[in-house]
C-alpha cells in the first residue's frame, strides 16, 4: 500500500480559512493523476483540488461543508489499490452519513439513484425531507446539496386544521404541493434562510469598510457616444477578422479611463494611513456578475494594451467568472475599477469605491436622448458616467475635469491615439 495524502492548497496571506464544497469522488473511486477531486471556495475565489497522484480513494478526512485551512490534509489516494476493493463504510465521512436517518435510509439502497452526498444527507434532515422525495441531479442520480436546497425552495402548503394556535412552526407538518397559485404563496408567507458564501460575506466587508473609510461623493456627466458607436461600427469587421475578437464598448472606456488618470494622478493613487500612495502604474479593475456575486479581476499595465489585448482579456474574465475559475492573483490590487451596471440596463447609479483604490468609474446603458446642439434639438445616443471618489484626497476639481477628460477622449476617440 503506497497511501498519498490530498492537502488543501496553498491560501494567499489574506486568506485564512476555506470552505470543501462537494466531494466530486467518493471513497473507492479511482482517480487519475491532476483529476479534480473537490473544490474549496474562499472569500475571494473558487479552487480545484488536484489528485496528487493516479490509484484509488480510499479515505475522506473532511466532508462537504467543512471549514479547512491551508495544506490541511482532506483525503488519502492509494495508489496500489483497486478500484471497488475499498468499502465505503471504511471511510469517516461514510459513517458519518450513516449516522444521520434519512441518509442511513438512502445508502442502504443497492441502487446509486436517491443516495444522498454527505452535505445533502444533513440538509435533508435538517428541513425533514425525506430523499425519496428529491430527484438527484448527480452522478448515477445520486442527491446534491443544490439538490436539497432547490427542494426546500419549492413552496409548501401548510396542513393547518389539527395543528392547535401557538404551535412551533417547525413541527408544522408540510406538504409539497405540484402547483401553488400566487395568491396562496402570499397568505403562506415562506421564508428561506440561506447562509451566505465565503464570496457574498466579503463582498459585503469590503463594502461597509468602503463606506465607513471613504469620504464618498459623486460626479456625473453626459456622453454622447455617436462617435464610438460609428467608429466601432466602422472598424468591427476588421478587427474581429484581424484580432479573433469582437470589439465592444470597454475597450473604449478602459483606455478613455487611462488617459484621464495621466493627466490627474491623484484618481489613480490610494490612501496609506496619512500618506497618499502615488502608482505609476495602471491596474484598472473590471467588476464583472458571477453567480457567485461580484468579482474585480484586474487588467494589468492596461495602458501598455492594445484595444484587442483589452478585449480578449476582459473575455476572459467573464469566462472564468462564469466557471468560478478566476485565481487570487488575479484579483488583487488594483488602482482604479470600472463598473459597467449598462449592460443589465442601469440609467444611474453611484459606485461604491473598491478599498483602497480612490475612486470608481460607474457606466450605463446608453439611450437616444433630445439634446440641444447649437440651437436645435437633435437625437443622440447618449449614456450618464458616475465617477465615486474618496474626498479626503481627491478635491471636486480633480474629479470632474477627471470625467470630463474621459468624456472629451469618447466624443473623439481620435485623441485616444495621440494622447491629448
Amino acid at each position: 500500500m503506497a497511501i498519498v495524502e490530498v492537502k488543501v492548497p496553498q491560501l494567499s496571506e489574506s486568506v485564512a480559512e476555506a470552505t470543501l464544497l462537494q466531494w466530486k469522488k467518493k471513497v473507492g473511486d479511482a482517480v487519475a493523476i491532476d483529476e479534480t477531486l473537490i473544490e474549496v471556495e474562499t472569500d475571494k475565489v473558487v479552487m480545484e483540488v488536484p489528485a496528487p497522484a493516479a490509484g484509488v480513494l480510499v479515505e475522506l478526512v473532511a466532508a462537504d461543508g467543512a471549514t479547512v485551512a491551508a495544506e490541511q490534509l482532506i483525503a488519502r489516494i492509494d495508489t496500489a489499490a483497486v478500484a471497488g476493493a475499498v468499502a465505503p463504510a471504511a471511510a469517516p465521512v461514510a459513517a458519518a452519513v450513516a449516522a444521520a436517518p434519512v441518509a442511513a435510509a438512502a445508502v442502504s439502497n443497492n441502487s446509486k439513484a436517491g443516495v444522498a452526498m454527505p452535505a445533502a444527507a444533513k440538509l435533508l434532515a435538517d428541513n425533514g425531507i425525506a430523499a425519496a422525495d428529491v430527484s438527484g441531479t448527480g452522478k448515477d442520480g445520486r442527491i446534491t446539496k443544490g439538490d436539497v436546497l432547490a427542494a426546500a425552495a419549492a413552496p409548501k402548503v401548510v396542513a393547518t386544521s389539527a395543528i392547535p394556535t401557538g404551535a412551533p412552526t417547525k413541527s408544522l407538518p408540510q406538504v409539497a404541493a405540484p402547483t401553488v397559485s400566487l395568491a396562496n404563496s402570499m397568505a403562506g408567507r415562506p421564508e428561506q434562510r440561506v447562509p451566505m458564501s465565503r464570496l457574498r460575506a466579503r463582498v459585503a466587508e469590503r463594502l461597509l469598510q468602503s463606506q465607513s473609510t471613504n469620504a464618498i461623493l459623486t460626479t456625473f456627466n453626459e456622453i454622447n457616444m455617436a462617435p464610438v458607436m460609428e467608429m466601432r461600427k466602422r472598424m468591427q469587421e476588421r478587427f474581429e477578422k484581424e484580432h479573433g475578437c469582437k470589439l465592444g464598448f470597454m475597450s473604449f472606456f478602459v483606455k478613455a479611463a487611462v488617459h484621464a488618470l495621466k493627466k490627474f494622478p491623484v484618481l489613480n493613487a490610494s490612501v496609506d494611513g496619512n500618506d497618499i500612495v502615488y502608482h505609476g502604474y495602471f491596474d484598472i479593475g473590471i467588476a464583472v456578475g458571477s453567480p457567485r456575486g461580484l468579482v474585480v479581476p484586474i487588467l494589468r499595465n492596461a495602458d501598455q494594451m492594445s484595444f484587442a489585448d483589452i478585449e480578449k482579456k476582459i473575455a476572459e474574465f467573464g469566462q472564468k467568472a462564469k466557471d468560478g475559475k478566476l485565481g487570487i492573483e488575479e484579483m488583487t490590487g488594483g488602482t482604479f475599477s470600472i463598473s459597467n451596471g449598462g449592460t443589465f440596463g442601469s440609467m444611474m447609479s453611484t459606485p461604491i469605491i473598491n478599498p483602497p483604490q480612490s475612486a470608481i468609474l460607474g457606466v450605463h446603458a446608453t439611450k437616444d436622448r433630445a439634446m440641444v446642439e447649437n440651437g436645435q434639438v437633435v437625437v443622440r445616443p447618449m449614456n450618464y458616467f458616475a465617477m465615486s471618489y474618496d474626498h479626503r484626497i481627491i478635491d471636486g476639481r480633480e474629479a470632474v475635469l477627471g470625467l470630463v477628460a474621459m468624456k472629451e477622449a469618447l466624443e473623439d476617440p481620435a485623441r485616444l491615439l495621440f494622447d491629448i
